[in-house]
């Protein structure tokens, strides 16, 4: 199995998954000291160049991986999925690929496609207008409400203006750079924060599994979290891939209000963290690569409620944002260690040390960094919003498709 990258959570927690399960493991990725190097279940690890930086140069490095060495799987775990759409047949020519065609993933992979598509469907989402200048943005903000560029992932291109000031500040943001196209304004909906993953083949739903936020990280991610049973958001998931003709992975976000109304916020093209699912008794890794191998796996049952997971590195980089002191951080190092509340009966998702001793040594490093000086938290934030993630620019040029096919022979 190869995957695209190994810097993002839900590389790591795939190396796991796959790891546990008997499969041999390879990683790609332009950092030599990314997060899934600190790994005993990765066999060998490809530096390449950076997705962000040079497409194109990325793509041949995989090509030519591709060609040399036999790999049964291509694991598209984060934004690498876009461009390996874009020459889909290229390289399932070489290897199993679960995705579908460009258009269809493009509209999944913009915020603005998406909204666009629960409008189509009559699905549930916030009041939502759809802006192309900063004129039309300020005419659009109606306090609260949550402003996103429609390109985004990690939470980078989103934010929150809860009054006046807040407001004022996203405006003069946005107006001092280049206006980001479309730019969506939704009403704020007040609730807990629920998630959802799906596996697709060819349009039918095979596996579904879904939690909420019980704790929040650095970010607005998820530091602690809990399986849950949501059979309405499961069923509009099911119409959405349906609708698509969804081959391969897909999550969304929701909000589920006081009334237990839930509301979609958000879509990505890929699994997202798959160690909830598989602590919750469903392997979603192994269905995606099974659909990449061409197979038609009958669907399988949902996962188990009530299932706590947490990412230890999460929740430091969350408690030193909010707190910026050491002593707080100690005693979530503590909680942690002691299995306290609220880590009683949890499981570790990021960095599994009895199962993996070496994805210890990231965690225990962030560990200093923030005993050392806890407002260290956003720049080691940061460093997971890397050279394997798209911008602006880098979704023009694979729109572009100008990818011609190199000569890997010999």
């Amino acid at each position: 199995m190869l995957l695209s990258e190994g810097n993002s959570t839900s590389a790591r927690e795939a190396v796991t998954i796959l790891g546990l399960t008997g499969h041999h493991v390879e990683v790609c990725d332009p950092s030599p000291v990314c997060l899934c190097r600190f790994s005993r279940f990765v066999r060998k690890f490809h530096r390449c160049p950076g997705l962000r930086e040079d497409p194109a140069g990325y793509l041949a490095f995989i090509e030519r991986l591709l060609t040399q060495r036999k790999f049964d799987v291509l694991l598209p775990i984060h934004e690498q999925g876009f461009l390996f759409a874009r020459v889909r047949e290229r390289l399932e020519a070489r290897t199993g690929l679960a995705l579908p065609d460009f258009e269809t993933y493009r509209s999944a992979h913009t915020k603005a496609g998406f909204s666009r598509l629960l409008d189509e469907l009559g699905l549930p989402q916030p009041a939502t207008r759809i802006v192309t200048s900063a004129r039309q943005l300020r005419d659009a903000v109606h306090l609260p409400c949550v402003i996103k560029a429609s390109i985004g992932t990690a939470s980078r291109g989103v934010w929150f203006a809860r009054d006046e000031d807040e407001s004022s500040r996203v405006l003069q943001d946005l107006d001092a750079d280049a206006f980001p196209g479309e730019v969506l304004v939704q009403d704020l909906v007040a609730g807990r924060t629920g998630k959802a993953q799906a596996v697709f083949s060819h349009g039918e739903l095979l596996g579904f599994h879904a939690y909420q936020q019980i704790a929040a990280g650095v970010g607005g991610g998820e530091a602690i979290k809990q399986s849950v049973s949501r059979p309405h958001v499961r069923a509009d998931v099911a119409t959405i891939g349906k609708r698509l003709a969804w081959h391969g992975a897909l999550s969304v976000d929701f909000m589920l209000n006081e009334r237990g109304s839930h509301f979609f916020i958000d879509c990505n093209p890929r699994l997202v963290e798959p160690m909830s699912a598989f602590s919750a008794g469903l392997d979603l890794v192994d269905l995606l690569l099974r659909v990449s191998r061409g197979e038609t796996p009958a669907p399988v049952a949902e996962s188990r409620e009530g299932v706590r997971t947490h990412l230890a590195m999460q929740a430091l980089l969350g408690r030193a944002s909010r707190s910026g002191s050491r002593r707080a951080v100690v005693r979530e190092c503590v909680q942690i260690v002691a299995s306290g509340a609220p880590y009683a009966r949890s499981i570790e998702e990021l960095t599994p040390v009895r199962d993996d001793w070496i994805s210890g040594v990231p965690l225990a490093m962030t560990a200093l960094a923030l005993l050392a000086n806890p407002k260290l938290a956003a720049t080691l934030s940061k460093k997971g919003w890397g050279a394997h993630l798209l911008d602006a620019r880098t979704i023009r040029t694979i729109e572009d498709g100008n990818f011609p096919a190199a000569n890997h022979s010999g």
